[in-house]
Parts: structure tokens; sequence; C-alpha cells
């Protein structure tokens, strides 16, 4: 393991360097074990762009994709023509229905934009599959209610697409379990670093492409004409279809920062806006132009958790994760984690136990996220990234953007999951949905 160190006061490890225990080196993985055609399930995906190539190929290593599906044919049918996916063999939909029909597929995939996410995870489960579906699950809080409601009420095997909880060498897992186990002293502060969403516009509106069912992939949004960057990897940029940053790299380091907190079934108090910035200008909550990205581009909201601990979610500053306390400091990122005061010596002296580590994984092997997925599809445990603390975590991030948009601090009642003392702000829990659209629970 190389690392750098400074009068032993500090201690800088990079992703190049390897694991940082030996423990956390993967034994024998869940791809080991689905080699055998009796033991390989078959796997629908759904929703085929970048995320979408990625988990399929994948979930491919453990099962086999019999069917590939994407509202943009071209997509779809270069998703079956792949080695890595579909091997010539899976049936092409347009229609996510026709897949979740079919009574010999056990898993699917989602890897749709944001928007869908809901309520095809719902129908899935409600269909009786286990689900691998990319953050973030919601574009509101009141669907993590539905979402949570549906899962307890069908028993499904879901894992959120928040990788970092098992992969980039498990840094973000050593982070989060240095956290818990106490050894920053008592916790000050954590800052969420995730970058600020791009400007862009104004945009012209066009002929949607031939294979492309336009209006099928706007889903529960309003009906508007097709621009080229409101689709696939753009609609990050737009509140109909995401919510910027703070929900698309949110979804990660919030999720990390809730988790090393012990927030998982839980949430923060209080949520004020430090800073805000918005690309066009807004009127009671809403963009007034059409044809930009209308996400924030800069943003600081300071959220205040139990104990008074603050958790920052900032544009600013490299990406990753800040934890402060009063005895030291862990800076995470996906290159690598820099330790700071008591942590260092105590990394040496003490490593942390492969039982919290364990613990923290709900006892499931080191694995990749996928594996660790299939593992509980196989004996019905609990996902590294469960639905649940995934809800708080995002309900964190649905609240930042609420509060940015009306520009105005909010106090969150996390037992009873409500804004308290502001009915205007509690009813963008959720939005209105286009009519045969709707998420259902």
């Amino acid at each position: 393991m190389t690392t750098q160190t400074n009068r032993r006061d500090m201690i800088r490890i990079t992703a190049a360097s390897g694991l940082v225990l030996p423990y956390l080196r993967p034994g024998r993985t869940m791809a080991d074990e689905t080699k055998t055609p009796n033991s390989r399930p078959k796997i629908g995906s759904i929703g085929l762009g970048g995320m979408g190539n990625g988990d399929a190929s994948q979930a491919a290593r453990y099962g086999d994709i019999v069917a590939v599906c994407d509202v943009d044919l071209d997509r779809a049918e270069a998703a079956k023509a792949s080695e890595r996916i579909g091997k010539g063999k899976a049936d092409v939909y347009q229609d996510y229905r026709k897949v979740l029909e079919r009574p010999d597929i056990e898993i699917v995939t989602i890897s749709t934009p944001d928007h869908w996410h809901s309520k095809i995870l719902i129908e899935a489960m409600k269909a009786g599959k286990d689900v691998y579906c990319q953050k973030p699950l919601t574009l509101t809080i009141d669907e993590g209610k539905k979402i949570c409601k549906v899962l307890k009420e069908t028993g499904r095997v879901v894992q959120v697409g928040t990788q970092q909880r098992s992969e980039n060498n498990n840094m973000f897992l050593l982070a989060a379990a240095m956290v818990r186990d106490g050894r920053l002293g008592k916790m000050k502060k954590v800052t969420c670093r995730i970058g600020g969403a791009p400007k862009g516009g104004p945009f012209k509106t066009e002929e949607p492409p031939a294979k492309l069912n336009w209006d099928m992939w706007q889903g529960q949004t309003p009906a508007v004409p097709y621009i080229k960057e409101r689709c696939h990897y753009e609609f990050r940029w737009w509140y109909e279809y995401s919510g910027g940053k703070m929900t698309d790299w949110g979804a990660h380091h919030v999720d990390e920062a809730m988790w090393a907190l012990g927030l998982d079934d839980s949430g923060v108090e209080k949520v004020e806006v430090v800073k805000a910035i918005h690309p066009v200008p807004y009127s009671n909550g809403y963009p007034t132009v059409d044809n930009e990205y209308n996400t924030a581009t800069s943003f600081h909201v300071k959220c205040t958790a139990p104990g008074g601990v603050e958790l920052n979610i900032v544009d600013e500053g490299e990406n990753g994760i800040l934890f402060e306390g009063d005895k030291g400091s862990i800076f995470v990122s996906r290159g690598e984690i820099i330790l700071k005061g008591m942590p260092v010596d105590a990394l040496y002296k003490n490593p942390v136990s492969e039982d919290l580590l364990m613990k923290m994984r709900n006892g499931k092997r080191f694995d990749g996220h996928m594996g660790n997925f299939m593992e509980c599809v196989r004996d019905r445990g609990k996902p590294i990234s469960d639905v649940y603390s995934h809800h708080r975590a995002m309900t964190t991030c649905h609240l930042g953007n609420i509060a940015m948009r009306l520009g105005r601090t909010l106090t969150w009642d996390a037992a009873r999951e409500e804004i308290v003392g502001d009915a205007e702000a509690n009813a963008w829990q959720k939005r209105e949905q286009r009519k045969g659209y709707e998420v259902e629970a």
C-alpha cells in the first residue's frame, strides 16, 4: 500500500495504491457462483443509455439478458447486438410493461432518466421482480414514501445504484466506518462537494428522431415540444426530469454522509439556503424560461442534523466529502482518502474492525455493487444500498432543492416526514403528474 505521511499527523491513500485493509479484498464472488446455466437468472434491462449499458453489462456477469427496452429503439437495438449484453438474442421492446409482463424474467435493471425510476420500480415490484435501479430513485419525497410502502408490501429485493457504498476500493465504506466508530471525536461538520449544473441554451425545438417515442419519454412530466438538449444525458439539468447536481451527485455524497452519521432511518432537522444561483429567472419556485437548463449552477445548502452537526451541500471545491470532528478529519473522494489528526495513529494502531465493516454491509461478502445485489437476490438479504436509507438521503436532497427554489429555510420533522409550519413548502413533497403516467402505490 502506497501512502504519503507528514509527521504522522496526515495520511493520504490514493485509489491507485490498492485497498486500505487486507480483509477488504474480495474473495469468492457471486460471479464465481453464477456460471452454470441453472444458476443464472433471466434479466430484463430497461433503459440502455450510458448508465444502462454499464448496468446491463454488469448484470450479464450473473444472469442472461433476455430482454432489452428503451423508448429510443436505436439504443435498445444496439444493446441487443452487444456481445456484453444481448449477444444478438435478447428480445427488443420500446414499452417497459412488455418486460414486466414476462413471467420468465426474475430481475430487471432500471437505468432510465430519473423521472421514470419510481413508476417503473413500483410496477416491477408489484410484478414480482427483484430490481437493480439507478439513483436517484425519486423526483419527489412523496415518491420515496410510495416506494417504501410497496417494498414493504411485496418483500422484493431492490438495490439502488449508489455504488460508492461498495466500490471505489471501499474508501467510502472505510471513511463511513471510521466516523461511526467515533474516530473523529465529536462530529462537528460534514461538507458534500458535488459541483454545480452547467448553463445551456436557449435551445431550438425540432422533430424528435424517428425511433424515439418522445411522448412516452416525457412520462409524468408536462408534454412539451422536443428539444434535443432535454433528452438523454442532458435531462439532468432540467427540474422537470431531475434535480440537477443536488440529486445527481447528492444521491452519492449526501447518501454517504448520512450513512456515516447513522441517519439511515431519520434525517436532518433544518435546511437553510446560504447561496443559490439558477441560470434562468424564477417566479414562485418555477423557471420562467422553457428553452434553457434550469437547475442550480452554484449553491450552498446548510442542513442541521441531530446533535447540531452541520451537513453542508456545496458546488465548490474538489468533488468529495469532508468529515470534521473535534479530533481530526477525513476527506474521501473516488480518487483518494486523506486522514488528519487522531484518525492517523488510530488507523495504524487499531485498524477498523472487520466486524464493523461487515455490519455496515449487512453481513455480506466484500463484492462489487451488482454482486452484492445478486447475493441478496439469492438469500433474500438486505442490499448495502437499500431503499429505506436512500429515501432518507434523497429527502435531504429534495428538501435542499425545495428550499433553493422557494428561497427560504425549512424545518423538517423526520419522524412525521413533514415540513413544519410551511404549508406551501410542504405541498412540494409531491408534484402534479400527467394523466396516464401517474406514480401509484
